[in-house]
């Protein structure tokens, strides 16, 4: 039996969220709220456990900076150490790489036309451990490994909704050729709308936002057209990172010959720091 993508999870990945989480301020009112409705999305993944989640986020300088810029990098390790990002490490677990399938997507995913950078050594910042703080609160260990999958939305000219979401499909179609019984689900990280610097620092659009997660559910394929400076225009300078969302809608059944997926959770939420918080579970028929 081949390995398969059984869900599509979309999430804002605020370094602030992870802060609540490492900080027990959880049920403090300001972010109580937020992790009220956290509830629902860590109770399905207690009821549908993954082998492996390809997670789609952003470095943010961290594993690179200005000297390397690559646009899409696969984490090829068998382990990846949260990084320092100016206060110490997040207190969190090692995330658990699978090498086996990160060496199998680039296998398949490069010839199919992506040109991926591979990373054999790399530390993660935030971008890739708050969404899984999100999911799983604080565990001695994650309870999952993890395909790092980095895409510059730091430093322009970043890659446009439509490349990032036929590189899911092409994703997927890896995913299913390999030779193992493997679980997986593919996670897109970033985002909402927010800015954080400049003369509309702390801007937050959520018809914007909200007509994105409809977009999301109903018409990926229309959003993957919508230009980058449309996201800048409408959701900030750090809105861009939204894209992401499409590598794993990309993913999914209904754009590759299959069923729509059915919404099993939707979140939005303002503010988290700066910052809107938008989230999505979308099971993959």
């Amino acid at each position: 039996m081949s390995a398969r993508i059984t869900a599509g999870l979309f999430m804002s990945h605020v370094p602030a969220i992870g802060a609540a989480v490492d900080k027990g301020l959880t049920e403090e009112p300001y972010w109580q709220p937020l992790f009220e409705g956290l509830k629902t999305s860590r109770q399905w993944i207690a009821d549908n456990p993954t082998d492996v989640v390809i997670l789609v986020y952003n470095d943010h300088g961290n594993a690179f900076s200005m000297e390397m810029i690559p646009t899409f990098a696969l984490g090829m390790a068998a382990s990846y150490q949260p990084t320092d990002e100016g206060w110490g490490p997040r207190p969190v677990p090692i995330v658990e790489g699978h090498p086996e399938l990160s060496a199998h997507l680039a296998q398949s995913v490069i010839p199919a036309g992506f040109d991926l950078t591979l990373v054999n050594e790399m530390t993660v910042d935030h971008g890739l451990t708050v969404p899984l703080s999100m999911m799983y609160d604080q565990p001695a260990a994650w309870p999952t490994k993890v395909v790092p999958l980095a895409i510059n939305v730091i430093q322009h000219p970043a890659p446009t909704g439509r490349r990032c979401l036929e590189l899911g499909k092409a994703i997927r179609a890896a995913v299913e050729t390999f030779d193992d019984d493997l679980n997986v689900q593919i996670w897109g990280t970033g985002g909402m709308s927010h800015q954080l610097q400049g003369a509309r620092a702390g801007l937050i659009n959520p018809e914007w936002d909200h007509a994105f997660l409809e977009r999301m559910i109903n018409d990926p394929e229309g959003m993957a057209d919508v230009p980058n400076v449309d996201y800048l225009r409408e959701a900030g300078s750090e809105g861009v990172e939204l894209v992401m969302w499409l590598t794993a809608r990309g993913a999914l059944a209904d754009l590759n010959g299959g069923p729509a997926p059915t919404e099993a959770h939707r979140l939005y939420h303002v503010p988290a720091s700066n910052t809107a918080v938008g989230h999505l579970i979308l099971e993959n028929a």
